[in-house]
């Protein structure tokens, strides 16, 4: 029996949706030869992560081990796919990064804002091109998503083969990108597949998936009826949707006006990878204004009601010269990510106020999931036919509910969240051993624990207010004056109708003057004594207990 396997391991993206990350490993236990697939990010709220920019995978394991990777594969350029790479990049051993042209010109942007060489990402053609790399052999097969050139893995080792899928849908006429090609699929399987590893997003829709073709017609009609400026909003990576918006604006005759970084970098890297052939011309912002309102459609970013996107910026008022007024037209052709309902709830409200018809997705119109519902998740069990299924790409429920769905079927399965090591060698999917795995923060310019004990600070200080109390001792160790406080993120009277800073000074001053020579000689007792009486007297007179900083002044 061989003492080599063939292993799985998550670090991000299962028992979640975003932040994606898994590592594939064969060889001997503890010296596989790994490839990482994805390294994305999720993104911050308010409510958990107040002032993080972006989060990311902890990769320790994976650094630690970094001379034993080969290589990374990126499947598409969604950020919680390829978001993370530029910024971890460093720690991962300068290996090749490898993604077809449209995602490596993305990857190579990333890479140049970061300071990396953008040479490292090395564009890869589709199956039946391979890479090889140590005991793999790796080839991306097309398939369809809601951005251009997705495309699944197929893995080879001597343990056998292992197709990914990524993120998919059963597109066959995308609009934009390729289509699923059933036929193809059926070919990279027909020698028998070891493990499917497959994205689980919306196992629990019933239905089977619609087109991207389908949408073309209802946006064109509900453009061509509207009397005033039309301004619509999807996923800036949603090519296919761009254009079909576009398309329906020129119908309806009306300029194209694309707002928002993202984007016009999407459909500039659309067209220079040869993705995009024939987009509709549009005009630059600066030149709108002199084009009749009811002959412009605006296609924007923002659709998840991000606060610095076009979409947010038009709620509040101009953006780029531009405004919406009563009469005009907001369209989402979009689906709202859990979480960012809040965000997108008040983009809505702000122009109702300001009188515009706001229309979104709850009819079915006007958008189309990018991920395969449940019917077509068994449709690619039937056309693959692993012997092993994985469920990946989705929270803990959707993970459980995939595996009884390939169980249904007869097929090995197991739920394999974060940090759970899987050994696909056998028959039957085996729990190798499990690591610790977590989050990193990008911070500003700097990248952070979640358990460095930082965000934890910023939500205590949040939900509790922040006291600084100064305090200044002489050269034998007695009061200078009295202490006095700052207050952050408190009320400034409490229940005695006075300021609580003169309170909480007067409170502070009496323990001082009371305090024995042993509490004032000792820096932290002190500190903790001061601590407590600013707590006790806060809680006395507006019911917090504030977090509390204490400076002690000794003049020597």
């Amino acid at each position: 029996m061989s003492s080599e396997r063939l292993i799985y391991l998550p670090l991000g993206g299962a028992g979640e949706i975003g932040m994606n990350a898994y590592v594939y490993g064969y060889g001997a236990p503890g010296k596989e030869r790994l490839i990482l697939v994805d390294l994305g990010v999720a993104f911050p709220d308010m409510d958990t992560t107040p002032g993080v920019d972006l989060i990311m995978p902890d990769i320790t394991w994976l650094a630690e081990r970094a001379d034993q990777l080969e290589g990374i594969f990126i499947t598409h350029a969604h950020e919680d796919h390829i978001g993370a790479v530029a910024h971890l990049y460093s720690r991962l051993n300068n290996v090749p990064v490898y993604a077809r042209a449209f995602t490596a010109n993305i990857a190579r942007r990333k890479m140049e804002e970061q300071g990396h060489d953008p040479e490292k990402v090395v564009t890869i053609s589709p199956w039946p091109e391979v890479v090889k790399l140590g005991p793999f052999s790796i080839s991306a097969v097309p398939i369809s998503h809601s951005i251009p050139e997705s495309g699944g893995l197929v893995i080879d080792s001597p343990a056998g083969r292992v197709v990914h899928t990524g993120d998919f849908k059963l597109d066959e006429k995308p609009i934009v990108g390729e289509a699923f090609d059933p036929d193809l699929w059926a070919e990279i399987s027909k020698d028998g597949v070891q493990a499917l590893i497959c994205d689980s997003t919306n196992v629990f829709t019933q239905h089977a998936g619609r087109s991207e073709s389908d949408l073309g017609d209802n946006i064109t009609q509900l453009v061509a009826g509207a009397s005033g400026m039309v301004a619509a909003t999807t996923f800036a990576s949603n090519v296919a949707r761009v254009k079909t918006l576009a398309e329906a604006g020129v119908r309806a005759g009306r300029s194209i006006v694309l707002l928002g970084r993202a984007m016009n970098r999407m459909i500039e890297a659309s067209i220079q990878t040869g993705v995009l052939t024939d987009f509709p011309a549009v005009v630059q912002p600066e030149e709108a204004g002199d084009i009749p309102r009811e002959n412009l459609m605006l296609i924007i970013t923002g659709s998840q009601g991000e606060r610095r996107a076009a979409s947010a910026q038009l709620a509040r008022g101009k953006y780029r010269g531009l405004e919406l007024k009563e009469g005009d037209l907001f369209l989402f052709s979009s689906k709202t990510i859990p979480g960012n309902e809040k965000g997108v709830i008040w983009v809505m409200n702000q122009f109702s106020e300001r009188g515009v018809d706001v229309v979104d997705d709850s009819s079915g119109l006007y958008h189309v999931s990018g991920h395969a519902n449940r019917p077509d998740l068994e449709r690619m069990h039937d056309i693959v036919k692993p012997k092993i299924l994985i469920p990946m790409h989705g929270e803990h429920r959707h993970l459980r509910q995939h595996a009884r769905l390939g169980e249904e079927k007869g097929i090995a399965s197991t739920i394999a969240v974060n940090g759970m090591m899987v050994d696909l060698t056998g028959d039957a999917p085996k729990v190798a051993e499990y690591i610790d795995t977590g989050r990193t923060y990008l911070d500003g310019s700097v990248k952070i624990g979640a358990m460095d004990g930082i965000v934890r600070d910023r939500i205590r200080m949040a939900l509790n207010g922040l006291v600084v109390v100064t305090a200044i001792l002489d050269e034998d160790d007695e009061p200078l004056g009295e202490p006095w406080v700052d207050l952050k993120g408190l009320a400034e009277t409490g229940q005695s109708n006075a300021a609580l800073a003169e309170v909480m000074e007067e409170d502070l001053n009496q323990f001082l003057m009371r305090a024995g020579k042993k509490t004032l000689k000792d820096d932290d007792k002190l500190e903790q004594e001061l601590k407590r009486v600013a707590r006790q007297t806060a809680q006395s007179e507006i019911g917090k207990k504030p977090e509390v900083t204490v400076v002690v002044s000794r003049m020597r």
